[in-house]
């Protein structure tokens, strides 16, 4: 799999988002998406899934446009934000369904799902309760899970550690690692969460202002580069 963002711009009346002259990220590449608060991240991954469309350039997956061929669609788990699930539904109708989608039966739906039992115990969640009750957190934990247990090719995910209590931040972390490691998913990852990005990303693509300022393996030496990035940043908004 190879995903590539092409002369691409993105714009909001007169003020550009995003703006990307070449981007590409390899199968396997597990990659962390970071950046300041406004500084382009989920537009850029809202319009890797297609939801928004950029005013110029294009953005293909295996050589493909997004806007025309919606096969990647059958390899991509994806969680951005709340608006992703059926509020209306239960856990288990919602996971079920999600399954369906990607082909798998009840049972194998549930085969999966096990795996993911120290993350989101399904067997022991209220199956009645649907999920506009559910907190932030749960709520957080459900979509991500929808968006792993199928096993895609590609992974997206926006700020997956927030909101999440530590236990379920370490479990998720090992849940990343084991998949680039073992099913060799190709990630990118959103968050403002340095430390865990660090963690399960080998490369880090940092934003700024809707561009790309940095592009760099991660290395003992990239958290530093980070920091003094974002010390400086927030002592020029400052002044």
């Amino acid at each position: 799999m190879r995903i590539e963002f092409d002369k691409v711009e993105k714009r909001f009346g007169s003020k550009v988002a995003l703006s990307i002259p070449a981007w590409s990220i390899e199968s396997g590449e597990v990659l962390g998406l970071v950046g300041s608060n406004g500084a382009g991240k989920t537009t850029f991954l809202r319009l890797l899934l297609d939801l928004l469309r950029p005013n110029t350039g294009s953005i293909k997956i295996n050589g493909r446009s997004l806007a025309v061929d919606a096969s990647w669609r059958g390899i991509t788990g994806s969680f951005l934000d709340r608006s992703f699930l059926i509020e209306y539904l239960t856990i288990p109708e919602y996971l079920e369904f999600v399954g369906a989608s990607f082909g798998f039966s009840k049972k194998e739906t549930y085969e999966r799902l096990a795996h993911f039992e120290s993350f989101l115990p399904i067997s022991r969640v209220d199956s009645t309760r649907l999920l506009r009750d559910l907190s932030t957190g749960n709520a957080k934990k459900v979509g991500i899970l929808a968006a792993l247990f199928p096993t895609p090719e590609l992974v997206v995910l926006d700020e997956p550690f927030a909101n999440l209590d530590p236990p379920s931040q370490i479990r998720l972390k090992d849940i990343l690692i084991r998949a680039a490691q073992v099913e060799h998913t190709t990630m990118i990852i959103s968050s403002h969460d340095l430390g865990h990005v660090m963690e399960v990303c080998g490369r880090i693509t940092l934003l700024a202002e809707g561009k790309i300022s940095r592009d760099i393996e991660t290395s003992p030496e990239t958290l530093a580069e980070l920091n003094t990035f974002f010390a400086s940043e927030e002592s020029a908004s400052a002044t």
